[in-house]
């Protein structure tokens, strides 16, 4: 991958404040003209930098009311059970995030559903009967305090 050099740095900036302004409104930002812009944008995004667009939707106000965060311990820690397991959490659209951890449990994952009936349903009838689950433990949001932050970037090497 590419160094980032402070422009880099400032488009992506930029694209977390607001990843609907056009080419010209992030170079007038950035201080470049708008072609270099819209290269480095281009360069950021094959590079993997930039994965993607999407809209930060309210999760209320569409009617998903409940936040689950799961601690799933998995039994015989190989790969294959691994791969078996975050394949399964991958498919289930339920499933926001989820993260490898360490500590007592194994995975986290972030669910968000419409209610505890959906959430007992997601539990019964995907949850409990993923592979290699040997335990599950879930903690229920009350509130949201913060949610898709902005990444703070380091500095621009070189």
């Amino acid at each position: 991958m590419p160094s980032l050099d402070k422009f880099d740095i400032a488009i992506l900036e930029a694209l977390q404040d607001n990843a609907r302004a056009t080419n010209v409104e992030i170079a007038e930002r950035v201080n470049l003209s708008p072609s270099p812009c819209l290269r480095r944008i281009r360069m950021l995004e094959e590079a993997g930098y930039i994965r993607g667009y999407r809209a930060d939707i309210d999760r209320r106000t569409v009617g998903l009311e409940l936040t689950v965060f799961i601690a799933f311990k998995v039994a015989h820690h190989t790969r294959e059970h691994a791969h078996a397991f975050q394949q399964a959490l991958r498919d289930l659209p339920e499933v926001v995030a989820c993260y490898m951890i360490s500590g007592h449990s194994d995975f986290m994952a972030e669910v968000v559903v419409e209610n505890l009936a959906a959430y007992e349903a997601l539990l019964t009838d995907h949850l409990l009967v993923l592979p290699h689950v040997t335990d599950i433990q879930s903690n229920f949001a009350i509130r949201s305090v913060k949610t898709g932050g902005r990444l703070k970037l380091p500095r621009a090497r070189g």
